[in-house]
C-alpha cells in the first residue's frame, strides 16, 4: 500500500489510500469505507489519531512525543537490502588522454549511486572498465610511433615528466586532424589495433605504457572528487584470457549471431536486428566481429557482462594497482605470476548490474542485453540496468572564464557543446583548479586571519562540493549547462548553500563550548513528555519531520535511480535548518527544557545534513 503525504500539514502526517483500493471489492464509496475504518481501528502505538478526509483518504496524525523520543533513542537501521552483490560500473574513460568535464558527470553519478546503495545496507562492488585495446588508445600510439617517432623509453620519459594525460590530449587531437588530411594513414590504425590485441611488438608496448599512465592520471583526478573504485577490469585481459573467445563460441552455438555472406556486412559476424525488443523491419543487424577479424567493443562488452554475472566460467587474475590515493585498488592481469602475494577479494558474480554510460550508448547497451537474452539468460538480462545520463555543456560565461574563445553566435546560446576530439574540451583537472581558485578567493576574503593551509583545505571542500552538487541536482535525462558562478554561489540550490547550513549547525556547538557550557545528556534530560511539550509548537514539529526524512529520501532515490532526489532533499533540509536557525535562537533560550530540546534539534539537523552530504560525496568544511 502506498503512503502519501497530505497536501496540508493540518490534515496530519500520512494519508492512506486504502479505502480507494477496497471500494470495488466492498462495493461501497471510499469515503464510507474510510469513515468505517477510522471508527473501527483501535489504538496504535505512536499514532495520535485516525480520521477520514476528502473523498476517502484515511489520514494519520502521529504522536509527536513518541515519534521524537523514538528518534532520540533510535539506532540507524538498514532499509530493504537487495539480496546478493550489486555491481556498479562507472567512469570508464578511454585511457588515451586527460579526463574531461563530461566524464565528471558519469563518475559523480556512479559514485553517488554507490553511496546511496551502501548507506541502505547493500553490498556493492565498484568497477571502472579500462578499454586499453580500443581505437582511441591505438590513435595515440599511432601518433607516438609514426608521427612523433618515439621509442618506448622516450614515451616513458614523457610519463616521468608529468602531465602525460595532457600531452596525449593534444596528440590525440593532432592525430584526428592528420587522418582527415591523410586518409591513407588509417592503415596505421588498423595495423596498430592488431598489434595491441595480439599483445606483441613495439606498438603493444607503447599501448601498455600509454594506457597505464593515463589511468593513473584518471584515478588521481577522480580522487580529487572523492571517487574511488574496487577493481579495474581491463579489455586486454578479456581478449588474452579468452573471455571473448568463450562468449563468441556460446553466441555461435546458440545461433545468437550469424556469419553474413553478402551485403555491406559481408564477412562479419552479426546479431540480427530481430534480437532487439524494439525491432523494426528495416533494423540493421549489429556487427559483433568485423570482416577483418577485429571484435567490436560491444562484442567484448557482452563477454564482460557475462563475467559480471558469473556466467562465463572464467575469471581474471588480479594484482594491486599502484596509485597515490592510498586505498586498496585492484586491476586485472592475464598472468598468474603477477598476482599479489595475498589473495584478492572475489570480484564479479553480481546479482544486479548497473552500467553508468551516457544515453548516446543506449543502442549498444541494448545489444548487450539482447546478447544475454539470446543466450537464455533472461533473469540476468532483466537485472542489467543502463544507468544513462545526458551530456554536459557549458554556459557561454563559463567558457569565457575558462579561456575558450567563442563566436558571437555562441555567446548568445544557452549553452555551448565542447569536443574533446577537436581538442576543444574542458579538462577535468583544469575545471577543478578553476573552481578551487575562485573558492579560495572567497574563503580568504572571509577569513584572512586563518592559516593558509586550512583556508586551502576549506576552498578545496567548497569547490568539490559545488561541482558534485551541480552535477547531481539535475535529473539524469537533463542536459547540464555547467555554470561556474552558479555552482559556487552560497545562495540558492547549490552545494555551498547546503554546506553552509551544516557549518552553521556545528558553529552552535562551538559557541556553546566557548561559553564553557556542556553538551546536554539528551537521553536522560528529554523524556517523551518533554518532547511532547516542545513539539506542541507546530513550526518546530514540521521542521523535525523534514529532518527525519533522510532515509525515506534515499530509499526513493534508489527505487527511481535518481540521485537528483537526494540532492533536492539536501537543499530542502538546509532550508529547513536555516528556518530553524533564524526562528529559534538556541543559545539565547532561557527556559532550560526548551534549550536542551533546541540543542538536540540542532544536533539532529547536523547529523542529518552530514549524512545526506556524505551520500552526495560532499564534505562539511571547518568554516565557510
Amino acid at each position: 500500500m502506498a503512503l502519501e503525504q497530505p497536501k496540508q500539514s493540518d490534515f496530519g502526517e500520512l494519508a492512506l489510500p486504502i479505502a480507494f483500493q477496497l471500494a470495488r471489492q466492498l462495493k461501497k464509496s471510499p469515503k464510507a469505507i474510510a469513515e468505517e475504518l477510522a471508527g473501527e481501528i483501535g489504538a496504535i502505538e505512536g499514532v495520535a489519531s485516525l480520521h477520514a478526509a476528502g473523498n476517502g483518504y484515511l489520514n494519520v496524525r502521529l504522536d509527536r512525543s513518541i515519534y521524537a523520543h523514538g528518534i532520540l533513542n533510535s539506532v540507524q537501521s538498514a532499509a530493504d537490502v537487495t539480496a546478493g552483490k550489486t555491481i556498479v560500473e562507472h567512469t570508464n574513460i578511454n585511457p588515451n588522454k586527460a579526463a574531461h568535464i563530461g566524464h565528471l558527470r558519469n563518475a559523480i553519478l556512479g559514485d553517488t549511486f554507490v553511496r546511496m546503495l551502501r548507506i541502505a545496507g547493500n553490498q556493492v562492488e565498484v568497477q571502472n572498465y579500462i578499454d586499453n585495446t580500443g581505437v582511441q588508445v591505438a590513435d595515440v600510439v599511432v601518433g607516438f610511433h609514426y608521427l612523433e617517432k618515439k621509442s618506448p623509453n622516450e614515451v616513458q620519459a614523457l610519463i616521468d615528466a608529468g602531465k602525460f594525460d595532457y600531452f596525449c590530449w593534444d596528440l590525440y587531437a593532432s592525430m584526428s586532424s592528420y587522418y582527415k588530411e591523410n586518409p591513407d594513414s588509417l592503415a596505421w590504425r588498423s595495423e596498430t589495433l592488431h598489434a595491441i590485441e595480439a599483445g606483441t611488438g613495439v606498438q603493444a608496448e607503447l599501448a601498455h605504457l600509454v594506457a597505464d599512465a593515463v589511468v593513473q592520471a584518471h584515478i588521481a583526478t577522480m580522487l580529487r572528487l572523492n571517487v574511488v573504485y574496487d577493481v579495474l577490469p581491463r579489455e586486454s585481459e578479456i581478449l588474452h584470457l579468452q573471455f571473448w573467445a568463450t562468449a563468441f563460441e556460446q553466441l555461435k552455438e546458440r545461433k545468437a549471431i550469424y556469419f553474413e555472406t553478402e551485403g555491406k556486412n559481408k564477412g562479419c559476424w552479426v546479431m540480427p536486428g530481430s534480437a532487439f525488443s524494439d525491432f523494426k523491419e528495416d533494423e540493421d543487424s549489429k556487427v559483433i566481429v568485423r570482416s577483418n577479424g577485429i571484435v567490436t567493443y560491444v562484442g567484448k562488452d557482452i563477454a564482460y557482462q557475462l563475467w559480471k554475472f558469473g556466467l562465463l566460467g572464467k575469471d581474471f587474475y588480479y594484482q594491486r594497482f599502484p596509485h597515490p590515493g592510498g586505498y586498496e585498488l585492484w586491476v586485472t592481469t592475464d598472468q598468474p605470476g603477477k598476482q599479489a602475494d595475498e589473495p584478492s577479494p572475489a570480484f564479479g558474480n553480481g546479482s544486479r548490474v548497473y552500467n553508468v554510460i551516457d544515453s548516446r550508448q543506449s543502442y549498444l547497451q541494448d545489444v548487450v542485453v539482447a546478447g544475454l537474452k539470446a543466450l537464455g539468460y533472461e533473469k540476468q538480462a532483466a537485472a542489467s540496468v543502463h544507468f544513462s545520463y545526458e551530456m554536459v555543456a557549458l554556459t557561454p560565461g563559463t567558457c569565457i572564464e575558462l579561456g575558450i574563445a567563442l563566436s558571437e553566435e555562441d555567446k548568445r546560446r544557452a549553452y555551448v557543446e565542447v569536443s574533446g576530439r577537436k581538442g576543444l574540451g574542458v579538462k577535468a583537472d583544469d575545471l577543478i583548479d578553476t573552481l578551487i581558485a575562485k573558492a579560495a578567493e572567497e574563503v580568504e576574503s572571509r577569513h584572512p586571519e586563518a592559516e593558509a593551509a586550512v583556508n586551502k583545505r576549506v576552498a578545496d571542500e567548497i569547490a568539490i562540493g559545488a561541482l558534485r552538487f551541480f552535477m547531481l541536482k539535475f535529473t539524469r535525462n537533463s542536459v547540464i549547462a555547467f555554470d561556474l558562478r552558479e555552482a559556487l554561489s552560497f545562495e540558492g540550490e547549490t552545494g555551498p548553500y547546503v554546506q553552509y547550513a551544516a557549518v552553521r549547525a556545528e558553529n552552535i556547538w562551538r559557541k556553546l563550548a566557548e561559553r564553557g557550557q556542556r553538551m546536554p545528556d539528551f537521553v536522560n534530560e528529554l523524556d517523551a513528555a518533554a518532547m511532547g511539550r516542545q513539539l506542541a509548537d507546530e513550526g518546530c514539529w514540521q521542521l523535525l519531520l523534514q529532518a527525519s526524512h533522510t532515509d525515506v529520501s534515499i530509499a526513493r532515490a534508489i527505487a527511481s535511480g535518481e540521485p537528483a532526489h537526494v540532492a533536492k532533499y539536501a537543499f530542502q533540509l538546509a532550508q529547513a535548518f536555516n528556518t530553524f536557525y533564524h526562528e529559534y535562537p538556541v543559545l539565547a533560550e532561557e527556559n532550560q527544557e526548551k534549550k536542551v530540546f533546541l540543542l538536540w534539534m540542532t544536533q539532529y539537523f547536523r547529523q542529518q545534513l552530514e549524512r545526506t552530504l556524505g551520500v552526495l560525496g560532499i564534505a562539511v568544511p571547518e568554516y565557510m
